[in-house]
């Protein structure tokens, strides 16, 4: 006679199934009801960037589900809100030339904090030292282990005069990420890009925006007007004020605006802070400044704009663009990196050639002269942002996690295979 299912028993956090075979009924520990997620991140400050908003949402999702999280990084902000989420502060010390960026180190307490939450599964969004030791302590406890490609980080290298070391970044992550079960990338692009590095295991986890924060109607006639806007076209920018977000050309495009006749009919909003701050202000007399903005302050510039530029080419997903499109502006970016990707799928907006000033100063006189074309792109840009709720995306993530958990994966940990270029040691 086959067993069959007697009955099933939910406690608070696994389910037990109950079999019955002749007179005999025996009970089988099945998976958890609900999932234990030790993630660990470079930063975990709000709204600090695109990588850490996409990380918060997914923390939230994975809570409004029931599954518990708790989180470890270096940088973490004693002025947040967590709303009961355990975030652990790993020691830490400064980035050079960037201090507001921390680099971590795993301790004695970081483990021991491991240990007692238990975790079922192990989620590292960046690869940095601490990264690594999250990855080993995976491994040895047999964890299914997965990671997201938020970053870029070897495009930045030839900011800095070391693209020579490009070649090693890349040695190490293909590594890194080949350790893990699944590596989840923000969209074809980046998928292609590490599937060039020989990286396996490739899956998309796509970005999505809070359509009640970034939309039209918290345009701002009055922030207009503190601007000096009334009557002109406002073109927007928001991020680092950074080389490897090629501000340069952001710059050069302004100047050219600027010695074309346009001064008194446009005007530059550049959001955000950072190392060349100084530099930019000097440069660009006429812009304005409001400087690093979250929440209702960052929805309203948004919405106040007209266009939104941006050319970096060292972004993975450009949450940037996204936030802009369900603003209502239409966006001009780069053919290199993820917001390329955003703009061909949803038609928001033009791309222009990557660090070429002339085919992005053509492209936003296009836009400043076509008001039918602005319209469209609108259109089309909102219509796009409105499939895109953080709900629906991140259940692609929720429900991975609980095949891996539940060994339906085939994942490293489960099938206890490495492989010789994930040894870990």
């Amino acid at each position: 006679m086959l067993p069959f299912v007697h009955d099933c028993l939910w406690f608070t956090e696994r389910v037990f199934i109950l079999t019955q075979h002749g007179d005999s009924i025996n009970y089988l520990d099945i998976v958890p009801l609900f999932m234990k997620i030790a993630l660990y991140s470079g930063t975990y400050v709000k709204d600090k960037d695109g990588a850490v908003k996409s990380i918060s949402e997914l923390v939230s999702s994975f809570r409004d589900n029931g599954h518990r999280v708790t989180v470890w990084s270096p940088d973490v902000s004693p002025l947040d809100n967590h709303n009961g989420l355990t975030v652990h502060a790993v020691p830490s010390v400064p980035i050079p030339q960037y201090p507001d960026y921390k680099l971590g180190f795993f301790s004695s307490d970081t483990k021991r904090q491991l240990d007692a939450f238990a975790p079922d599964i192990v989620h590292i969004s960046t690869p940095d030292f601490v990264g690594r030791k999250f990855l080993l302590y995976a491994k040895q406890k047999s964890l299914p282990l997965a990671s997201a490609f938020h970053t870029d980080f070897p495009s930045y290298l030839k900011y800095y005069r070391l693209k020579f070391a490009e070649r090693t970044f890349w040695k190490y992550l293909t590594w890194f990420y080949n350790c893990c079960d699944v590596v989840f990338a923000p969209n074809e692009i980046v998928r292609r890009k590490l599937e060039d590095q020989k990286i396996r295991n490739i899956e998309i986890w796509s970005r999505g925006v809070d359509k009640e924060i970034f939309d039209p109607s918290h345009r701002s006639e009055k922030l207009r007007s503190a601007w000096n806007a009334n009557g002109k076209t406002v073109f927007v920018y928001a991020g680092r004020f950074v080389h490897y977000k090629d501000i340069d050309v952001v710059m050069k495009v302004y100047d050219r605006f600027m010695k074309a006749g346009y001064a008194d009919r446009i005007r530059f909003v550049m959001i955000g802070s950072g190392p060349k701050e100084a530099e930019m202000k000097r440069r660009m007399p006429q812009a304005v400044f409001p400087g690093y903005l979250t929440g209702d302050q960052l929805s309203e510039t948004y919405a106040s704009g007209d266009i939104f530029l941006f050319p970096s080419i060292t972004e993975a997903f450009c949450n940037v663009a996204l936030e802009a499109l369900a603003s209502g502006l239409p966006v001009v970016v780069s053919n290199e990196g993820g917001c390329r990707d955003i703009v061909e799928k949803s038609g928001g907006g033009l791309v222009a050639r990557s660090g070429d000033v002339d085919d992005f100063f053509s492209k936003c006189l296009g836009l400043f002269g076509n008001s039918v074309l602005c319209r469209e792109l609108k259109a089309r840009g909102l219509a796009f942002a409105e499939t895109k709720s953080w709900s629906a995306i991140n259940s692609v993530v929720i429900d991975r996690y609980q095949k891996m958990v539940n060994g339906e994966s085939g994942s490293l940990a489960e099938s206890g295979k490495r492989g010789s270029d994930c040894f870990c040691q």
